[in-house]
């Protein structure tokens, strides 16, 4: 089958950062499906594995987690999906990547595809959803308000692939009043479309902007990037006894003691520790997009693509990379076929 892939961890500039390559096609272990990949979505986590994750002597590092696709075959204890089945799913960081033909992936962390999606426009939203839902449901538990806080939550990095998500998580799904970062004025735009309540711009201190809305600390922060360069006026702006969610990979070492005198909660969000330490409730990633691809369908929330760049290729996927390493992507870039 055709795969994309690398030996050495390169910059993405070097012509062997990422290669067109043939490996025999995987077959599916107990509870894995078998999946023809139609398109797979780019994300910041693909490059930040690339820069740091050597192939194995003599082999070939496969990248890729967000894919959509059709079931070709299931393993022998699969209960959740059958043969033909339109599905998309964000993969684990302990196997083999979606940059190939056919893909073997754990059922319980597959969703359905969304019927009134495109595969491309499919494959724009798991990661970025499962990642954005466990942030404001599982971590954060936004639905549970913090008493004398406003019901408020801000979102830093608003614009990107996790972002986009969160933004319409939370102002479709609760009643909390969602205040969104953006520095452009067509990501400020692109914020306001998803649902935000309010936009500031994260490249000025947030604690005056959020102070200068009127509504009060909010209870809930999520921040989605450069979390070192906005952490002090995060612990300004977040109301006592609140909630900090952080995904990111903060290059400096933060002072967590400015959250001290307010007895604010940290939550750490990795949406691959269920698929990598095999949780008990690893299912519940089959529910999250099950009930993500049910929003979609009945217009409630919408994909966040951005692009198509064209097919498949090691070509296709450095533009890709080098897009994403620009920090300047708004919503999902896709690549789709062979």
């Amino acid at each position: 089958m055709r795969a994309v892939g690398y030996q050495q961890s390169l910059p993405i500039e070097s012509e062997a950062s990422l290669l067109d390559i043939e490996l025999p096609q995987p077959q599916p272990g107990p509870r894995d499906l078998l999946v023809e990949i139609k398109a797979v979505s780019v994300n910041p986590v693909d490059t930040k594995v690339r820069k740091r994750a050597q192939a194995e002597p003599g082999g070939y590092k496969i990248l890729g987690f967000d894919a959509s696709g059709i079931v070709k075959a299931v393993g022998s204890e699969v209960s959740l999906f059958k043969q033909g089945d339109e599905v998309f799913y964000a993969g684990a960081i302990t196997r083999s990547g979606t940059n190939a033909e056919f893909h073997v992936v754990d059922e319980r962390i597959v969703g359905r595809k969304p019927k009134s999606l495109s595969f491309e426009e499919a494959a724009a939203m798991p990661l970025t959803t499962l990642t954005a839902w466990e942030t404001l449901f599982d971590r954060l538990d936004i639905k549970r308000p913090v008493k004398g806080a406003a019901n408020a939550i801000l979102i830093v990095g608003a614009a990107g692939g996790v972002g986009s998500v969160a933004v319409q998580l939370a102002s479709k799904l609760t009643d909390v009043t969602v205040i969104a970062t953006a520095s452009r004025p067509e990501t400020q735009e692109w914020a306001k479309k998803l649902g935000a309540h309010h936009v500031i711009d994260h490249t000025k201190p947030l604690a005056a902007q959020v102070e200068a809305l009127g509504i009060g600390a909010p209870a809930f922060v999520f921040s989605i990037t450069h979390t070192e360069n906005h952490f002090a006026e995060i612990a300004k702006t977040i109301a006592p006894q609140g909630r900090f969610a952080l995904i990111d990979d903060p290059k400096d070492p933060l002072d967590i003691s400015l959250l001290k005198g307010k007895s604010v909660s940290i939550h750490w969000e990795s949406m691959f520790t269920r698929s990598t330490f095999q949780t008990a409730d690893m299912e519940r990633q089959h529910e999250i997009l099950n009930e993500a691809s049910r929003l979609v369908d009945e217009g409630t929330i919408k994909t966040t693509l951005a692009d198509v760049l064209g097919p498949i290729s090691a070509a296709n996927l450095k533009k890709a990379h080098a897009f994403i390493e620009s920090n300047r992507a708004k919503g999902k870039i896709v690549l789709s076929g062979f």
